[in-house]
């Protein structure tokens, strides 16, 4: 059996695991669409999924189709992998992209060196099929 150091290493790249909050998220990405959710009683959009309105407190609401457009709000270029599945994407860039519709999504820009991202920097969402259950969003230029 290997010791608790081997074990804790991911040797694959972590895959999301829907929960309850998050599945109606991946089966719009999934077929294609990226969808928020969007308060029912004062209409402020959110993410990440969760189950009551930050601002009001809500338990209501629907899942809104998104634009897919937003702007980078800040960035990361990561040099060292934090998992070894990643070491062979090194160097590679970790974006907080401001959405039109407001809320801020974490994923990577694609085919774009690290040194071309710039604040405001327009991009789109492109999704990334992992299988047929899980797709990503990813970003690129558009």
């Amino acid at each position: 059996m290997p010791d608790l150091r081997e074990r804790a290493l991911t040797r694959d790249r972590p895959r999301p695991q829907p929960t309850l909050d998050d599945v109606e998220f991946f089966e719009a990405t999934a077929r294609g669409e990226l969808r928020f959710q969007r308060c029912s009683d004062c209409q402020t959009w959110r993410h990440y999924p969760r189950p009551v309105c930050p601002e009001c407190q809500s338990p209501r609401f629907s899942w809104e189709l998104s634009s897919g457009r937003g702007r980078i709000y800040t960035w990361s270029v990561v040099h060292g992998p934090t998992l070894p599945a990643f070491r062979d994407d090194l160097p590679y860039n970790v974006v907080d992209v401001l959405m039109e519709e407001g809320v801020h999504f974490q994923s990577q820009v694609l085919d774009c060196p690290a040194d071309e991202i710039t604040a405001d920097m327009q991009v789109e969402a492109v999704f990334v099929p992992l299988d047929e259950e899980i797709t990503l969003i990813k970003f690129r230029r558009p």
